[in-house]
């Protein structure tokens, strides 16, 4: 057995890509591995209502952003709270968001802003936000394979598409989680959020990873932070690319590969012989999913964002948030369906990415804002100008908003985890197009208007994805779960 030294890399399904690669060099049967998970019996899903939306591109900013520094600036309101950055005008007469967001301004005419979305768990609660579980605990988020977790939206819609459809494999993958495993790249465990749960690991995200190197420092997380990082969501080269972790047969013809193959089917019929569970006998849809990834040129071209002209790499911004929405747009070109990319933490989880416990405004100001207005104005004109838009739901949203009330204590300011007011963005797919839903109050903190629930949000995108909200998918013990939990369909926010 080759055996592969070097710090080891988690894949989607907790397993390193080192123990993968320990098999033998078969790098088909590696994947199949990683995709491999208990599914969760057919069932009827019941009738299918109409989606403008044939594909969904969710962004995430890992941490929270500020809603008063991006959406819902306030102007009228005391310095303590309003804080250094002030609002503009955009293009749309009487929307306004943060000053440092000009390109956004310039492309609001395409977005609905619902600036009163609200919950009651000001957490780290990705799989609160993006699953339609009820409710949450901190110990939930480090725990991703709890059996308390309900599935992730880009999960149900594999699973769902996946019965629609038969068992036909696309040659994109439905379901591709960016840039990497979720804090895979930091110094704590993978969180929650973006599992199947009971529906299988088969329908996790396929997750890429990226082997650009960061080129620039990122502003200090915390005060007490003793390394600083040269991360690749700050500044990476334009040799990054995005390759597929644990297939390591991908360079193969296709020719060996059907000879690998023909070896797996063999050595799972001796194992069938001896598995008493009566598990390991078939050659089952997970080896040939892996297979399916390994022969289709269609996700390893999408994935090269080196085809991309180098003006059109520099014009989403020549870091990693911006290249992971670019290779997000290639893949639902290409007939994906379903792709989250993450702005991940990198080096350390405390204070990471958006969460703004200290050096709050050099943080925004010399590494969030800039990064986040170019690569998600470039990603709305883009798809625009490609006639993509009107079929492809873009959604920007976290895990809750920051506090009205700016902490002057840390080093460079801070804002805190707030739960009761926060704004999210939708654009293209059947959402509206320059308008603003709901209102906060004057300080941002508490909604005055039309609330809307994180769970609101999944049963729209779902509606717009041609899903009923109401659907039920089955756990292991065959009981129905409502897709969007309590959540409704909220038609203030649609064209």
């Amino acid at each position: 057995m080759i055996r592969i030294t070097g710090r080891p890399r988690t894949l989607c399904d907790g397993i390193t890509r080192r123990d993968l690669l320990q098999v033998g060099g078969m790098g088909a049967i590696t994947l199949a591995d990683l995709l491999r998970g208990r599914t969760a019996s057919a069932r009827p899903i019941g009738p299918k209502e109409f989606g403008r939306a044939k594909a969904c591109i969710l962004l995430f900013p890992y941490g929270s952003p500020p809603q008063h520094e991006t959406f819902d600036p306030k102007p009228d309101a005391p310095s303590e709270i309003q804080g250094e950055l002030k609002g503009m005008s955009t293009c749309v007469d009487g929307i306004q968001i943060c000053e440092r967001l000009p390109q956004i301004a310039k492309v609001m005419d395409r977005v609905t802003v619902v600036r009163s979305v609200t919950h009651d768990y000001p957490l780290h609660g990705v799989a609160y936000a993006l699953t339609g579980i009820p409710t949450y605990t901190p110990a939930l988020e480090t725990r991703p394979r709890d059996t308390a977790h309900w599935p992730f939206i880009g999960s149900v819609v594999d699973y769902l598409d996946e019965r629609r459809t038969g068992a036909v494999l696309p040659e994109v993958p439905r379901n591709v989680g960016l840039p990497w495993v979720l804090n895979s790249k930091t110094d704590v465990d993978v969180s929650a959020g973006m599992y199947a749960a009971f529906l299988g690991q088969a329908y996790d995200p396929v997750c890429p990873s990226f082997d650009g190197p960061g080129l620039k420092l990122s502003p200090k997380y915390t005060e007490a932070q003793a390394k600083q990082f040269m991360d690749p969501f700050a500044q990476t080269t334009s040799e990054g690319r995005f390759r597929l972790e644990g297939s390591s047969g991908a360079g193969l013809s296709a020719g060996r590969l059907d000879f690998r193959r023909s070896l797996l089917r063999q050595f799972d019929g001796a194992a069938s012989r001896i598995d008493q569970s009566g598990e390991a006998g078939a050659f089952d849809s997970f080896q040939e999913r892996a297979f399916s990834l390994l022969l289709s040129r269609r996700m390893r071209e999408a994935l090269d964002i080196g085809r991309e002209p180098l003006a059109m790499r520099e014009r989403y911004g020549m870091h990693l948030f911006g290249q992971s929405c670019l290779a997000a747009r290639r893949l639902i070109e290409a007939g994906g369906r379903f792709v989250t990319v993450f702005w991940d933490g990198y080096g350390q989880f405390s204070g990471c990415a958006w969460d703004t416990h200290a050096f709050h405004y050099p943080r925004l100001k010399d590494y969030l804002l800039p990064g986040f207005d170019q690569a998600y104005s470039a990603l709305i004109q883009d798809l625009d100008d490609r006639g993509m838009l009107e079929e492809t739901l873009v959604l920007w949203l976290s895990e809750h908003g920051r506090t009205p009330q700016i902490d002057t204590k840390p080093q460079g300011a801070a804002r805190h985890h707030w739960s009761r007011a926060y704004s999210v963005a939708l654009a293209g797919g059947g959402a509206a197009r320059g308008k603003v839903v709901g209102r906060t109050d004057r300080l941002g903190g508490e909604v005055d208007e039309t609330p809307v629930s994180p769970k609101d949000l999944l049963a729209t995108a779902y509606h717009l994805l041609g899903i009923a909200p109401e659907t039920t998918v089955p756990d292991r013990f065959n009981r129905p779960f409502p897709i969007a939990g309590d959540g409704r369909l909220r038609e203030e926010m649609l064209a």
